[in-house]
């Protein structure tokens, strides 16, 4: 049986666990990859934010939910956002709507404003808006604070790129899909600059990237901005806690970290393969396999694998029991698409994917 999938790049060898992520859509498999196409298993939120990771982006989606993501970017002033989070699905997560260099602009300037946002104004005679808040002081500090951390975004970026200045300014960068165009948006303790990159007709740019294109241009215009004084970095707001903390495995080296009062905690560690949500690890959602006519019929059989503390739950293929989970059934399934599920005790499903047979 060959097998004719979207199948994810393989991790970097120093990677402890693989990360992807492969869900079904409307539109068929989404499967959304890095920048560099590896997979850098299990990272902290500073890594991932600071290092623009997609797949954690996505995974922090699956967390929220894309309404609820979709209603805050409209908070925030997003208002080419008219369609409900379905409609955007979870590629929201990594720029899949368009929107206006104005809005990226006043959004991020929310941040340096302590969470609060109004409407940006572009001449002297326009309306004053009122700050609106958007989210806790505690948290656009925070946020702040990984955008401006060099150390944090170096394991993508390098140690010396365009996004490192000789004062505080935390930055983000973005490329469009092609490479269509791309953009950097930073801010300081009183500017907020934003620069896009590309062709009105919408070319692709060949190798230019957010990093590349907009990001040494931002970085010319912050610097001339702050020839006279200086940019400090802003003081943490009251509620938020500083903590030592060490990661098990040294996934990351220890560092001082900032947390939301309540939430700090002094150690992190990946959970244990037995203690996390059993699932179905082959076949991947939305593969396609083709039967092979020189290959005997028997000899085409599908090795079905799950993971997790699977004890007492079993394997439903469309409306057959294969038996329990454990049990690593070979199938050999007819032709067309097949729903595989993972159940409990209860007959709550658990994990279901789609696969077709050709």
């Amino acid at each position: 049986m060959r097998r004719r999938s979207r199948k994810a790049i393989s991790p970097q060898p120093r990677s402890s666990t693989i990360s992807p992520v492969q869900l079904d859509t409307a539109s068929g498999l989404y499967v959304p990859q890095n920048y560099d196409r590896a997979f850098k298993g299990p990272v902290s939120a500073r890594i991932a934010l600071a290092g623009s990771l997609n797949v954690p982006a996505v995974r922090t989606l699956l967390l929220t939910g894309v309404d609820a993501f979709r209603d805050r970017l409209w908070d925030t002033g997003y208002r080419g956002l008219v369609e409900d989070g379905q409609y955007y699905g979870y590629s929201l997560a990594l720029g899949s709507a368009e929107v206006t260099l104005l809005e990226q602009v006043a959004a991020y300037r929310s941040l340096a404003l302590g969470g609060r946002w109004s409407p940006l104004r572009l001449t002297k005679t326009s309306p004053s808006v009122p700050l609106r808040p958007i989210v806790s002081p505690q948290a656009a500090w925070i946020v702040a604070d990984i955008l401006a951390d060099p150390n944090a975004r170096a394991g993508t970026f390098g140690v010396d790129s365009a996004l490192r200045l000789p004062f505080w300014a935390a930055a983000k960068t973005g490329t469009s899909k092609a490479m269509r165009d791309n953009w950097c948006i930073g801010f300081s303790d009183r500017f907020t600059v934003g620069v896009w990159v590309g062709n009105l007709e919408g070319d692709p740019m060949r190798a230019v990237s957010g990093t590349s294109g907009a990001a040494p241009v931002w970085r010319d215009v912050m610097t001339a901005l702050h020839a006279a004084t200086p940019s400090r970095p802003p003081p943490p707001p009251a509620g938020v806690e500083t903590r030592q903390i060490r990661f098990a495995e040294g996934i990351e080296q220890p560092r001082r970290e900032f947390f939301v009062k309540g939430t700090a905690l002094d150690q992190v560690a990946a959970a244990p393969e037995t203690a996390r949500r059993p699932r179905i690890v082959n076949p991947v959602a939305g593969s396609v396999y083709a039967l092979d006519p020189d290959i005997p019929i028997d000899r085409q059989r599908l090795a079905i694998s799950v993971a997790g503390q699977v004890a007492g739950h079993r394997l439903l293929l469309d409306r057959e029991d294969l038996g329990t989970a454990d049990s690593h059934p070979l199938l050999l399934p007819t032709r067309g698409q097949h729903r595989l599920r993972l159940v409990d005790l209860g007959g709550r499903v658990v994990d279901q994917i789609l696969f077709t047979v050709r």
